[in-house]
């Protein structure tokens, strides 16, 4: 019986010259997998991320459902995701830009988001 180098792929050859796959070729297989779908994601996110910084954005107040905001929540909240109403007047979400004010707000004097923060109409 003759071995292979273990830190390469192990395989095993017997007397009739056939050979097997062991656990070991198994895990390092399932290895190289993980290792090449880790890179895969991360390429992903940073192919992502370079066309969010290419896509004109603006910040867009009343417009985030409760607790969907991207930040400025007002005193008392952390930023992102602390809203605590639908279209909160001190909450911005990022938009494509251009869309803000085309963007429903029940709560801007307007009816629609606005650029900057407003305070809420009566209801």
């Amino acid at each position: 019986m003759r071995h292979t180098n273990p830190n390469r792929r192990t395989t095993i050859q017997n007397a009739s010259n056939t050979s097997r796959t062991t656990p070991a070729s198994v895990a390092s297989t399932a290895g190289k997998a993980a290792l090449v779908l880790a890179l895969s994601a991360a390429f992903g996110l940073a192919t992502t991320s370079a066309q969010n910084k290419d896509t004109k954005t603006e910040k867009c107040f009343g417009v985030s459902l409760k607790g969907q905001n991207d930040c400025a929540a007002g005193a008392g909240t952390t930023c992102a995701g602390s809203s605590k109403t639908d279209y909160q007047a001190n909450a911005w979400k990022l938009v494509p830009a251009g869309t803000c004010v085309k963007t429903v707000s029940n709560t801007s004097p307007t009816g629609f988001g606005q650029l900057k923060e407003f305070t809420a109409k009566k209801a």
